[in-house]
């Protein structure tokens, strides 16, 4: 009896853990939601009260930065618990478009493009091109992504195949995160700059958008960070995580900043610098 209760126990406490990874997703769609509620909102009271407006475009980049957080804890807890589920990665990738591509639109539309532009403008028309094209990378980005992980006999030939140290192609939180940290950085909307700058502001981050949006889609190699943590030499890692965490709360609009522009261009800055040595001058040289 003792042994089958100890069973029955231990089977019920497994149960119990599928249940954590979900509610980081779930906390990771409900961080999206508030997101795109303040950025509406902002959006709403920017010609009566920008600095009001500045406040909601705040809270939805930090709802983003959360949501980051959560995101990465929820595939980490599932690898630790050894709880992954097909159903879980498919709501961690619905999440995702939602967090991660609707939630930086409305964001980047109601700081930036929506109120620098005017509605018959060309620019505005552009802009809002941009931000679907991002939002159609990203979730491209995704489902690429979920069919290399299955490995279906489809993609077996002609396909990067993935490994746990690297990503094919810039994921999409951090992208996200990169639109999130400016709006944290520079909360204040871009057309209360004035209008000739508040627009050249504007070409930049549609410029910007443009090119996160090639990023999700290329082939190029991001660091996955999946085998941080696992060697032997964790006190270190325990106190750099301490380290940018006191930093975070002190500087988060510089730290947060630095760190998102680091790991979007360490990707691109590792592909020129291979491209570089395998190129034809040096091939030449070397023969």
């Amino acid at each position: 009896m003792e042994t089958e209760e100890k069973k029955t126990i231990h089977k019920g406490f497994k149960k119990g853990l599928y249940v954590i990874p979900t509610a980081f997703t779930a906390a990771n769609v409900a961080m999206g939601f508030i997101a795109v509620i303040y950025s509406i909102r902002g959006f709403q009271i920017i010609s009566i009260n920008p600095v009001g407006a500045s406040g909601y475009f705040n809270y939805a980049a930090i709802a983003i930065g959360l949501a980051i957080l959560f995101d990465t804890l929820d595939g980490r807890v599932a690898r630790m618990t050894k709880t992954a589920t097909e159903i879980g990665v498919q709501f961690d990738s619905l999440a995702d478009v939602l967090t991660f591509g609707i939630a930086p639109i409305a964001l980047m539309y109601s700081w930036g493009i929506g109120a620098a532009f005017p509605e018959s403008s060309s620019q505005y028309g552009f802009g809002v091109f941009l931000l679907f094209m991002y939002l159609m990378c990203g979730a491209f980005r995704l489902a690429r992504f979920n069919l290399q992980s299955m490995r279906p006999r489809v993609l077996a030939e002609g396909t990067p195949k993935l490994d746990k140290k690297n990503f094919v192609g810039l994921p999409i939180p951090p992208a996200a995160g990169l639109l999130a940290s400016l709006v944290h950085f520079a909360p204040m909307p871009l057309s209360s700059y004035g209008e000739s700058v508040g627009r050249f502001y504007c070409l930049l981050i549609m410029v910007l958008i443009a090119v996160l949006g090639v990023l999700m889609v290329s082939t190029i190699r991001y660091s996955s960070l999946k085998t941080v943590g696992t060697g032997r030499r964790n006190l270190y890692l325990v106190l750099v995580i301490a380290a940018v965490g006191m930093l975070m709360w002190l500087y988060s609009n510089y730290v947060l900043l630095i760190l998102s522009v680091a790991y979007v261009s360490h990707g691109l800055m590792w592909y020129l610098f291979r491209l570089l040595r395998t190129s034809p001058a040096n091939v030449d040289a070397e023969a």
